[in-house]
């Protein structure tokens, strides 16, 4: 029977073998969020990045470049990491190079696994058939913020786990833990997270509605994947 894990942050990945699990990366505010988004609104692909120059260099290669750093927009990019910004015909068709403090280096260190998907709650019950359905055991990896743990991504993984319950069973008390906070958080998640460290240092940034958005499920029915470094639809 296939089984789901969660790892509760990138610092972890160490101790899992993805090659034959299918992994979600999730950086709910905003990374996986926004590329939802523009996925959604018509974008051709998205080129992740780990590393701030990397990404800067691919504007003279017809990429928009976009990304953040410490929650705000790098200076010189086209755009920053708000899914507002990625909706439209401004993104339809287009090729997207992108670089965050968090979502991409999740996705960086999870490129060795069999498959790699992008979830967000903007697209919840996508991901959930689409692992429902596919052939391989699951990892969520959460992006949390900067190797620490955070509440956002965990509660994600708890939806995933408590959607999949009667499918797919838990490796360990990772996924046990993230659905009962799930379970706790459902009715309210807004108001669950209203204390939590990243809301707090998003909140001083003014983008209460960012935080609303990405609290939402299944806005969008599309499921990105990474194939050959390039994040395209399934």
């Amino acid at each position: 029977m296939k089984t789901i894990d969660v790892c509760l942050s990138p610092d972890l990945m160490h101790l899992y073998d993805v090659s034959n699990r299918t992994v979600v990366v999730v950086d709910i505010l905003r990374a996986t969020s926004c590329m939802v988004t523009a996925f959604a609104h018509g974008v051709e692909s998205i080129t992740p990045f780990s590393g701030l120059d990397a990404c800067r260099a691919m504007n003279t290669s017809g990429f928009i470049t976009s990304g953040e750093r410490d929650g705000k927009k790098v200076d010189g990019f086209d755009k920053g990491n708000s899914p507002f910004e990625y909706m439209g015909d401004a993104v339809r068709g287009k090729k997207i190079a992108f670089t965050t403090t968090n979502g991409t280096q999740a996705i960086e260190k999870s490129k060795d696994a069999k498959k790699v998907l992008i979830g967000s709650f903007l697209n919840l019950s996508s991901v959930v058939k689409y692992l429902l359905f596919g052939e391989n055991s699951v990892l969520i990896v959460c992006a949390g913020w900067k190797g620490k743990v955070n509440l956002e991504d965990t509660l994600f993984a708890g939806a995933v786990v408590e959607k999949l319950k009667n499918h797919i069973e838990p490796d360990c008390d990772a996924p046990l833990a993230a659905q009962h906070l799930y379970n706790q958080a459902k009715n309210n998640m807004v108001q669950f997270l209203s204390t939590s460290s990243h809301v707090r240092r998003l909140n001083r940034l003014n983008i209460h509605k960012d935080i609303e958005f990405c609290l939402t499920c299944d806005q969008y029915n599309v499921v990105p994947r990474l194939t050959q470094g390039i994040l395209k639809l399934v």
